[in-house]
């Protein structure tokens, strides 16, 4: 037989509004202006339900406009590090074979 006291079931209550009351503190509201031609991309990206709500939509295109910028910052410091090390005078035949050597 399971019993839980009045005390515990409160307790859970306020832990429940508690972390409720967290979740509306971490997600903010944002008023923002589109174009009519993205309002309109918006609407249809809803109406074909690719999305549930325009915050889900627009915080996805957030995220990929982040991990977009990320992935461009990761190229730019490789092609920056590769400069700074220098040419080399190898053919292409002698730079394969140095690679294929160096996986070894």
């Amino acid at each position: 037989m399971l019993t839980i006291s009045i005390e515990k079931i409160r307790l859970f209550n306020i832990l429940v509004y508690i972390y409720t009351a967290l979740i509306f503190v971490i997600m903010t509201r944002q008023s923002i202006s589109l174009t009519k031609k993205n309002d309109d991309w918006l609407k249809k990206q809803l109406a074909e339900e690719e999305f549930n709500s325009k915050s889900e939509a627009i915080n996805y295109l957030i995220k990929q406009a982040r991990h977009q910028k990320e992935y461009y910052d990761f190229v730019k410091m490789k092609i920056e590090r590769g400069e700074k090390s220098g040419f080399s005078n190898k053919t292409k035949t002698e730079l394969l074979a140095e690679i294929k050597s160096n996986l070894k």
